[in-house]
């Protein structure tokens, strides 16, 4: 090996371009929904669900708006379907429980 390459100056000259050159570009996040109201079956981008984690599982859900009938639905998110969502790249939105306060 050449004192330049164990030195690190190759790293130094390298571009933007060459150090992504290898990578393939990623294709958008879809999820499969359906709508309870109008049957419809469709794919929903990540921007257009949005997940509320609550203290439990039945205040953990996500929501949408059918694109076919405009119908709001929302539907239980369990502990997978949670992490799909949030690996997907949906916004979450974390729900807290109102506390008593002691007098």
């Amino acid at each position: 090996m050449s004192e330049s390459a164990t030195s690190g100056s190759g790293v130094r000259g390298m571009t933007v371009t060459s150090a992504f050159a290898g990578m393939r570009s990623v294709a958008p996040v879809v999820f499969k929904a359906g709508c309870p109201d109008c049957r419809g079956r469709f794919e929903l981008a990540a921007s257009a669900l949005r997940l509320a984690i609550g203290a439990s599982s039945r205040t953990t859900f996500y929501s949408f708006t059918c694109p076919e009938c405009g119908a709001s639905v929302r539907k239980p998110a369990g502990e997978r379907i949670v992490e799909l969502l949030t690996g997907g790249g949906v916004s979450t939105l974390r729900l807290h429980a109102v506390g008593r306060s002691e007098t």
